[in-house]
């Protein structure tokens, strides 16, 4: 089965950088406009169904513990594995908080690779 991973990163370069190395990595990528609402990003995780996020910490109109907190309270989502991102190391107050995995970046890609597949088999 392929896992389905939804992009939440308001930067477009790493965007295209992240859907084509997941691609190439055989993971399926769910579509999220570039969206600063949460709402709408709850309602397309509900549409999508991915069974991992990766979760940029630092959003342009809110905060990705904004968007976690309301994930975990989603009685259809908050079984969703979620990886926090960010260049400032937040891994503890994630992982605190409810992600699954915390990336640091920049990170290698197979690092990236590596944390998905530990979140998805823990």
């Amino acid at each position: 089965m392929t896992t389905k991973v939804m992009l939440i990163e308001d930067d477009n370069t790493m965007l295209t950088l992240l859907r084509t190395l997941l691609r190439f990595e055989g993971f399926e990528i769910a579509q999220l406009d570039n969206d600063d609402n949460p709402d709408r990003i709850l309602q397309a995780m509900r549409l999508e169904q991915p069974e991992a996020v990766l979760l940029d910490v630092h959003l342009r109109q809110f905060n990705g513990f904004e968007l976690l907190h309301l994930i975990r309270q989603d009685e259809d989502l908050k079984n969703t594995r979620v990886i926090m991102s960010s260049g400032m190391d937040f891994s503890t107050r994630c992982l605190d908080e409810g992600a699954d995995g915390f990336l640091l970046k920049p990170y290698m890609p197979e690092d990236l690779i590596d944390e998905i597949r530990k979140v998805m088999e823990g």
